[in-house]
């Protein structure tokens, strides 16, 4: 029987302690689906496409023998998880903060999904003060972010920066 996960953000950009704890589930997993929230309403740094082939190339990087793939959303994150075929939501937990509304929201997708659990990993102590939203911060204001997210992600952000 095939264990699926999926693995919800908005992954604009990808991070290191995104890549911290999908490696933590492709450990669990025999597959994870990345759902990479799409809101029209929003202006992502990344088009789905983009951040959707960052993964793509993470995932390589990462020697482990689960299958990845990736796909968009708009909705409910555990509905999506259910179309996915997943047995469990991942989340990423970077401190109490960060638990207190993912075990609110755990609780909510149980209700509506009993069948779909949640996980929670930790951030490792070096990925754990990253966020997407600092990273596009420091990166707006011409800060290194080569620190906090996959060489080619930085490399990705410097062309959005610096447009040829």
């Amino acid at each position: 029987m095939t264990r699926r996960a999926f693995y919800p953000g908005s992954f604009d950009p990808l991070t290191n302690g995104h890549l911290a704890v999908l490696d933590q589930a492709m450990r669990i997993f025999d597959e994870i689906v990345v759902g990479i929230g799409v809101h029209p309403a929003k202006k992502p740094l990344f088009s789905f496409e983009e951040r959707a082939e960052l993964i793509r190339r993470a995932v390589d990087g990462i020697n482990q023998a689960a299958v990845v793939s990736v796909v968009p959303f708009d909705g409910l994150v555990v509905e999506a998880a259910g179309e996915a075929g997943a047995v469990a939501l991942v989340r990423g937990v970077r401190d109490g903060t960060d638990l207190d509304y993912e075990m609110q929201m755990a609780g909510m997708n149980g209700a509506m999904r009993p069948e779909v659990a949640t996980l929670f990993f930790p951030a490792t102590p070096e990925t754990r003060p990253i966020t997407a939203t600092l990273v596009r911060q420091i990166a707006a204001m011409g800060g290194d972010v080569s620190r906090f997210v996959p060489a080619h992600v930085a490399e990705a952000i410097r062309g959005k920066r610096d447009p040829q």
